[in-house]
């Protein structure tokens, strides 16, 4: 009989706990902690996030398994099924949410001094962290949802955060709106595929979809449907990415930041764990099905970046905004194309995902710059930035090629070939063109925005002395971008070291 006492490794739990403690602790901090000292709390949770990284290394071996429904499931081995495992997969995704989180802690330090209530801030990004790092390691439906909502209720408060903002609260509200509705089908999904295979757990449901009794046939077609489409809207796939642009206008920059990477991170990776592990036997469902949204989300994301107006307000957020959902479509390849020719292409979504994490956050710290000196951030106040800020112009340039894959960017056209040699390697041949069309496409809005940083500013520069935490950043961020396009088969290698 099996036992239902279920064995805890604190040490493979420890990144995500951390991080919630380090959540609570600030919130009650803020109780007492003097308005001129409250910079403390951002380095208190500046400082957890870092304790939650260190503590990823204990657990490299990617072995470790733990809230096991087997009694014979210890430190270190592994169950027939457990709810929380951390195997290399699980450690790669949590370190890229954990370093996201700490970049937009650096970049959030100035705006909680200024504009954000720091108390309430940090408790949501923190809060938000634990449960994007909580839901990589999810290895049944009920934590995964629950992971997956841990991770996004705080977020649409953090949108919300600017009181008295009229777009913020709407932007906040869109997001809510279509989070919740997302969570709702994903709900009704899930609750179907239990009733028809009696588990929860994801390596159990894909043993039993295999035999599952004909009368419920068709609820589990359909409860593996709704699941999908509920990960779809957290993708931010077309069509369920009307949200995107408004929220990352209206939320503040290092929220806006921090939803491109982590946000998108907990999306895919609920996508990656639902198809590859809970649901291979629907292959033939889920593959063609992502095939064609990978392909219509980056070419409607592409192409509504192309046509931002560059003397509009807040059009460089907007642009970044359009250009993560073509984004998404290039990440949505590779787990399309495990359909049809094995796990092993999940690798390249993660490669994928590491290069764009670094550059992507590193052009919203550029951005966050750059609003210091002009608030509605338009692309055209971007005209002759080499002239006032040399370096933060030179780390843009370099952020942007790397998004459009073109050198000094090698990390940027490593990572866009792995996905296109996904595609070829799945007989998705037509994918990998309608991507050759798109990349092309992209091309021109970010080259067009990288000469305007090098061209004759129409005034006199306007400088504004940067504040360390963004230079931090923003240095921390083309660090590791240059070392990625120095040798950028590590980012591959990594990221293949992460397949289940």
């Amino acid at each position: 009989m099996t036992s239902l006492v279920q064995s805890v490794d604190w040490l493979t739990i420890a990144p995500p706990t951390l991080t919630a403690l380090v959540a609570l602790v600030v919130l009650v901090a803020d109780l007492f902690v003097p308005r001129e000292r409250k910079q403390l709390l951002g380095w208190t949770a500046i400082g957890g996030l870092v304790a939650s990284l260190a503590l990823l290394v204990p657990l490299r071996a990617g072995d470790r398994a733990t809230f096991c429904l087997t009694a014979t499931a210890q430190a270190g081995g592994h169950a027939d099924a457990c709810s929380y495992t951390a195997d290399h997969f699980t450690l790669v995704i949590q370190f890229l949410v954990l370093a996201g989180a700490l970049v937009t802690a650096f970049l959030s330090l100035d705006e909680t001094r200024e504009k954000l209530p720091p108390g309430e801030y940090w408790f949501l990004l923190l809060s938000s962290a634990a449960g994007a790092a909580l839901l990589p390691a999810s290895r049944d439906l009920a934590t995964l949802v629950v992971a997956l909502e841990v991770a996004s209720l705080p977020a649409f408060a953090l949108v919300g955060l600017k009181r008295g903002d009229r777009m913020s609260g709407e932007a906040a509200l869109k997001f809510f709106l279509s989070s919740v509705t997302a969570t709702a089908v994903t709900l009704l999904g899930a609750s179907f595929v239990y009733a028809a295979t009696g588990t929860l757990h994801l390596t159990e449901i894909a043993q039993r979809l295999d035999d599952v009794p004909g009368q419920l046939q068709t609820l589990a077609e359909a409860g593996v449907a709704l699941t999908l489409v509920g990960f779809a809207f957290k993708t931010a796939a077309v069509p369920f990415h009307f949200w995107v642009p408004d929220t990352y206008v209206g939320a503040p920059l290092p929220v806006a930041a921090y939803l491109s990477v982590v946000g998108k991170a907990v999306g895919f990776t609920g996508l990656i764990l639902v198809t590859v592990v809970a649901f291979p036997s629907y292959a033939d469902v889920w593959g063609p099905a992502l095939a064609v949204l990978a392909a219509l989300t980056m070419t409607a994301g592409n192409v509504a970046a192309l046509r931002q107006v560059s003397t509009r307000a807040w059009s460089a957020v907007r642009l970044l905004a359009w250009s993560s959902v073509a984004q998404a479509g290039y990440l949505l390849v590779p787990i399309a194309a495990a359909a049809y020719s094995g796990d092993d292409q999940i690798g390249a979504t993660v490669a994928y995902a590491l290069m764009y994490a670094v550059v992507n956050l590193g052009a919203f710290a550029v951005v966050t710059l750059v609003a210091r000196t002009h608030p509605e951030n338009r692309i055209s106040d971007y005209r002759g930035l080499y002239a006032a800020r040399p370096a933060a112009a030179l780390a843009l340039g370099f952020f942007l090629l790397n998004l459009a894959g073109l050198p000094p960017g090698i990390i940027g056209l490593f990572a866009k070939v792995t996905v296109f040699s996904a595609a070829v390697d799945a007989g998705l041949g037509w994918l990998a063109v309608i991507m050759g069309v798109n990349v092309v496409i992209a091309l021109f809005y970010y080259l067009r925005w990288t000469a305007l940083l090098f061209r004759t500013p129409e005034g006199a520069p306007v400088t504004h002395r940067a504040p360390a935490p963004v230079t931090l950043a923003i240095v921390l961020t083309a660090a590791a971008g240059a070392v990625l396009s120095g040798y950028p088969q590590f980012a591959l290698r990594f990221a293949s070291t992460a397949l289940f």
